[in-house]
């Protein structure tokens, strides 16, 4: 079945400007988050998502109370809960494969909610902005089809992208909202930056580069997080990349150089460096093509733990 607002069908062959017209509540409710502070989220509790990854989980989970993700401009970030069971999946999509990573989240929910006789899917989407290349739009209208495309109902909750996410200064367009985060108790939603953004953020973020599909990293029964085995060959022109200055590599690795945030190329150096320091993942990091596993210790944060010990 479609995806709904206010238990009517959208409209998906109108544009996105009179879905908001036609139901003025997604508007407000988007005034409402673009006016919270974003929050800091400390590392206790926190499973950061990165792009291209995704985290499911429920109210039960005794390791992970906040899934969380940021540092989105173009890219929009994805909450789908089911009312009944609380299971809540977070993903940071970036336009990539977006019908199968829709079809990728309804099964990683619905596998947690199936013995629910009772409650709905609620979709709530965040990110994005006014960019010149009207990235963003097509992400929004992306993932508004492939959500009416899926057999259940979707209903959709929180609309706050791209028109609605959009700031303006000196004629130069930026996102309001650059992560959020949901609590995965209470289920609410806020604004979010994270301090933390690991383990493994080096390794997951050079995943991404190389071209990965959306991953899955936590198995919310063992409450553990996976990371790999990941494999690819030397990154192209990697040494040239590394040689750019700053300007460069904004101007040519980012979707909207204007819009990024301040670590954004930084952030893009240490995953080059990562990299050409691991040419061939299956040597110097999956030997033994077993994933490297973590668990959240004592204080809530997340540890290594030995495949042998599982």
């Amino acid at each position: 079945m479609p995806l709904l607002v206010n238990g009517a069908r959208v409209d998906l062959a109108r544009p996105t400007q009179d879905m908001i017209r036609a139901h003025p509540h997604l508007e407000e409710k988007a005034k409402l988050l673009r006016s919270q502070p974003a929050q800091i989220v400390e590392p206790k509790g926190l499973l950061y998502v990165q792009q291209r990854e995704f985290a499911v989980t429920t109210p039960k989970d005794g390791s992970v109370s906040i899934l969380g993700s940021d540092d989105a401009t173009t890219c929009h970030i994805v909450v789908l809960r089911h009312t009944g069971s609380g299971a809540t999946c977070l993903t940071h999509c970036d336009g990539s494969d977006t019908e199968a990573e829709v079809s990728l989240i309804m099964s990683s929910v619905k596998s947690f909610s199936n013995a629910t006789g009772c409650g709905r899917l609620e979709v709530h989407l965040v990110g994005g902005f006014n960019d010149d290349r009207q990235l963003s739009q097509k992400l929004t209208n992306q993932l508004l089809r492939a959500f009416d495309l899926q057999p259940e109902d979707v209903h959709l909750v929180t609309f706050c992208v791209t028109e609605l996410n959009d700031r303006e200064e000196q004629d130069i367009h930026f996102p309001i909202i650059y992560g959020i985060a949901v609590n995965v108790k209470t289920a609410e939603i806020f604004p979010a930056t994270f301090p933390e953004k690991g383990p493994d953020e080096d390794l997951r973020s050079a995943h991404v580069l190389t071209g990965a599909p959306l991953t899955n990293i936590y198995d919310a029964k063992t409450e553990q997080l996976r990371i790999g085995p990941y494999f690819w060959g030397p990154f192209p022109h990697v040494d040239f990349w590394l040689e750019q200055d700053d300007a460069q590599i904004l101007q040519n690795l980012s979707t909207s150089p204007l819009a990024e945030p301040p670590h954004f190329v930084s952030h893009i150096r240490s995953t080059l460096t990562f990299l050409k320091e691991h040419p061939f993942p299956s040597r110097s990091l999956f030997p033994d093509r077993k994933p490297r596993i973590y668990k959240k210790n004592g204080e809530g944060l997340w540890e290594q733990v030995c495949s042998d010990k599982i």
